[in-house]
């Protein structure tokens, strides 16, 4: 099902009399293609949940609309909808069995959706099946580890084969390995379902790895929709580049002058027919490659071992963190007491920013 979000916003009044309106959703216009699945990345306020609870009906928008294929269901309830909602709490019924948890939805049902208990109760084999917790029917919430549980909170929002499947936060409650575990099992039930899918999230990572689109916002407004990978590769601005990424990319106060890139003293790299003045150069961690005759001097501070990867840590004046962090492969030598380190960039992880607008140069 493509869903159609048209100039979209979300306005709650203020507090007081003198408190400026909060707008959440800013003329957000984004069409999202049928069968896939979106990931609505942000940093904590910035809209996206708003945005999902628009598009399930829970919220109603001060102005736009949304559509569900050709249907206008702007003013249509949540239940009428056809959405499927899981939650980061999974929202289960304490006292009811996993099976019980799962028909729920199916008990609700009215008039010639309404279904016999054996059908219903076939539904919720199958669903219960897809997502692998077939053999735990008979358990009560409690009994269940925290996957398991938002397994349950999964299977019942598919039972009801929705046109739009909406999950807000739903892996913030698990651990880190079953975060990892239960991401994979989402994108693998997305596929088998073929159902279009938007997925709420301020973990990049975790976006990036199993969405098929993502859409970054900031402040309510929409800031950069396309693939994981392009959008990691092609920033537009300096909020995009510093969310996507860990480490998270490394900023310093540059300029561009006679054609080339300058940091400090130091001409890094070229940067012919760009317009000269001051900017913001953003590197990726990867872009870093240790060379002594290289044209970029860091001050070394120390080396953290990571596997097949180290990070050598250093400092430089006109870094705006704390620390530059730069990701190099632990095959290569670098001297841990030495003093400082010199560095070739890798042009493809060298972004320029307006240091006013902070749009991509």
């Amino acid at each position: 099902m493509k869903v159609v979000l048209e100039n979209l916003t979300k306005r709650f009044p203020g507090r007081g009399k003198k408190d400026a309106d909060v707008i959440a959703v800013n003329r957000f216009n984004f069409e999202i293609p049928d069968g896939q699945l979106i990931g609505l990345l942000g940093p904590s306020g910035c809209g996206k949940s708003t945005t999902l609870n628009l598009i399930s009906g829970l919220e109603t928008p001060t102005e736009g609309r949304i559509l569900f294929g050709d249907q206008d269901v702007t003013a249509l309830p949540p239940e009428e909808r056809g959405v499927g909602l899981v939650f980061q709490n999974y929202a289960l019924y304490p006292h009811m069995t996993v099976e019980e948890n799962i028909v729920f939805p199916l008990e609700n049902l009215r008039g010639e959706k309404r279904m016999s208990k054996e059908a219903m109760h076939q539904k919720a084999a199958e669903a219960a099946k897809l997502v692998q917790i077939d053999h735990l029917m008979e358990r009560k919430p409690r009994e269940l580890s925290g996957g398991q549980q938002q397994r349950v909170a999964i299977a019942r929002a598919l039972v009801k084969i929705p046109r739009v499947l909406l999950l807000d936060e739903p892996l913030s409650n698990l651990d880190a390995r079953l975060r990892l575990q239960t991401r994979e099992e989402l994108r693998r039930i997305q596929r088998e379902t073929g159902v279009t899918t938007i997925f709420v999230t301020h973990d990049q990572e975790e976006a990036m790895s199993i969405s098929d689109l993502i859409v970054v916002m900031k402040d309510g407004i929409l800031q950069q929709i396309g693939k994981p990978q392009e959008v990691y590769d092609e920033p537009v601005n300096l909020f995009v580049a510093q969310f996507l990424g860990t480490p998270q990319i490394n900023v310093f106060e540059g300029e561009i002058r006679g054609g080339k890139v300058m940091i400090g003293k130091e001409a890094v790299l070229d940067a012919p027919g760009k317009r000269e003045g001051e900017v913001w150069v953003a590197i990726r961690p990867e872009g870093f490659m240790p060379d002594p005759d290289g044209p970029f001097t860091c001050r070394m501070d120390r080396i953290e071992v990571m596997g097949r990867d180290v990070s050598v840590v250093s400092t430089h004046e006109k870094m705006t963190g704390r620390n530059i962090r730069s990701i190099i492969s632990a095959e290569i030598p670098v001297d841990s007491r030495a003093e400082t380190i010199r560095f070739r960039l890798r042009p493809n992880k060298v972004f320029l920013f307006d240091r006013e607008s902070e749009a991509r140069v």
